[in-house]
């Protein structure tokens, strides 16, 4: 009969790292997810975004890191123009209705025509418009319009008999065209002793 001696410490120890290799190399590694998979994760029936652990230095121009658009801070339009004299109506105001400002504050990319007192959009997208526009000395009721194309689109009055100065005033988003025209018209009314101190002013709030 032959008794076979106890393994050795050494052996016990190593026999699980080894069996441990043997399946490494049978089965490959396991599965582990990876960050990077551009396969969205679902969590309780939501989708959620999977962050590139290591973006790119230089996004491509339509967009980000997390793949958002983005829109170009370039291309900004705005206008605020002012009346600062006291002048009453001229023979061409008279005759065309539209509401004329002497003074620019701010005509950021040139759209803003002063000679006509008209704004021209540069591009399609959405506008924000608003009009302060004072009668003077005038017992009678004014209605001014924000028209575009010639399409009244915002309207303000000014009525109160006892009141010395008095202002139509109104504010809005209007949707415009590139090449479409907006200004300010008197529909009703006069402005006989001036309309010092009257606003108009507008911006791109974003483009489409």
């Amino acid at each position: 009969m032959v008794t076979l001696a106890p393994p050795s410490p050494a052996l016990v120890q190593a026999v699980p790292l080894l069996i441990l290799v043997l399946g490494f190399l049978h089965w490959g590694p396991p599965a582990v997810g990876a960050q990077n998979d551009t396969e969205p994760l679902v969590l309780e029936g939501k989708c959620l975004v999977v962050c590139d652990s290591a973006p790119s230095a230089e996004p491509s121009s339509s967009g980000g890191a997390l793949g958002m658009s983005v829109r170009s801070g370039s291309g900004r339009v705005a206008f605020s123009a002012v009346r600062n004299t006291n002048h009453e109506p001229s023979e061409m105001s008279n005759r065309t209705m539209t509401i004329y400002f002497d003074q620019i504050l701010v005509n950021v990319g040139g759209h803003f025509d002063p000679a006509r007192s008209i704004f021209v959009a540069p591009k399609k997208g959405v506008y924000s418009f608003s009009f302060h526009v004072v009668k003077v000395y005038n017992r009678q009721t004014i209605q001014v319009s924000l028209v575009l194309n010639s399409w009244p689109v915002l309207s303000a009055f000014a009525g109160d008999q006892d009141v010395t100065r008095e202002a139509a005033t109104n504010a809005g988003l209007v949707l415009m065209e590139r090449g479409d025209k907006t200004s300010l018209k008197l529909e009703r009314g006069n402005l006989m002793g001036g309309w010092k101190y009257s606003t108009f002013s507008g911006f791109l709030v974003f483009p489409l």
